[in-house]
């Protein structure tokens, strides 16, 4: 990976130094040897702090938000969820497709942190939870490609996707009588703090006001009960549904390990039952299926 964090840096460079982009989003060393984390860096000098390695797993694409009422363009590293995740922004219309050079990475699989840090250094550390189902180890939209396409070492991923199904889980869920399955929510919501972390870092969570902000409309009391909880995890699966791009930064970010990727699965799951396959974030011009209307719609419901 070396290689790359070569061609990282000189890509940045040069962009800085033309003031193509007015700074560059990408990920630097963190305090520990298994944290890669995001970085801005807005001097050529300092494009040496850009890394690529094995736990550069944060999304990027949420970090456009925070610049959607500027001006100028910037410069993203984006590997496959990435990359989805800004298909996300411009078509919910957050952020202008000409505001945003994509440098685009291949993906072999990241590593999982918390593993790593169990096992410690030099140990064989599995593929993050994120990474095991991904089938897009090449962004789905660049400006500039460093590398070839996917290298060798997605065969891992490639293998890991093939030899499960993505909605086991699910399945498994569905399995439960109607008792079993509040019991087992009910459960993981409990643990919830409402931290809004996931919420945060969600490409898909991208409204300028956000409900659960509006406290003095009252739709979600200050104080964090079960109910509440439930209510906060229900109405944010519903409001990502047909949009989510499953980078499972809510679940990798969450601090109670609530698994809301089985949420988020199971919608996706009855989506592609109603409506046919579907994967968000993959096509610039595809609409989620639940943002528009087509006279083949389902209507048993009716």
């Amino acid at each position: 990976m070396s290689d790359i964090t070569a061609k990282m840096r000189a890509t940045a460079r040069e962009l800085l130094e033309k003031g193509e982009v007015k700074y560059v989003i990408g990920w630097e060393k963190g305090t520990f040897w298994y944290q890669s984390t995001p970085v801005f860096v807005d001097k050529p000098e300092e494009t040496d702090k850009l890394v690529w390695d094995e736990f550069c797993l944060n999304n990027l694409a949420v970090y456009l938000l925070d610049d959607r009422q500027g001006e100028g363009k910037i410069g993203l590293f984006v590997k496959g969820c990435d990359s989805r995740g800004v298909v996300r922004l411009i078509q919910d219309k957050q952020f202008p497709r000409e505001r945003v050079y994509l440098i685009g990475i291949p993906c072999p699989g990241l590593k999982d942190v918390k593993e790593a840090a169990a096992l410690g250094q030099g140990a064989d550390v599995p593929l993050a939870e994120k990474c095991r189902y991904c089938d897009h180890k090449n962004p789905v939209m660049y400006d500039v490609l460093i590398g070839e396409g996917a290298p060798e070492a997605a065969a891992e991923v490639a293998a890991t996707a093939a030899a499960g199904d993505r909605f086991a889980e699910v399945k498994e869920i569905e399995a439960m009588d109607p008792d079993e399955r509040y019991a087992y929510w009910t459960a993981q919501y409990d643990r919830c703090i409402r931290c809004f972390a996931c919420r945060n870092i969600c490409p898909a969570c991208n409204c300028r006001e956000c409900i659960f902000d509006q406290t003095a409309v009252g739709w979600l009391s200050k104080e964090v009960t079960g109910a509440g909880n439930q209510f906060y995890g229900l109405v944010r699966a519903f409001h990502v549904a047909g949009r989510c791009i499953e980078c499972g930064e809510c679940e990798r970010v969450c601090p109670m390990d609530i698994p809301m990727m089985k949420l988020n699965r199971k919608i996706i799951k009855d989506i592609n039952e109603l409506f046919g396959e579907n994967e968000a974030g993959v096509d610039l011009e595809k609409l989620p299926p639940l943002g528009l209307y087509s006279p083949d719609d389902p209507e048993e419901f009716m």
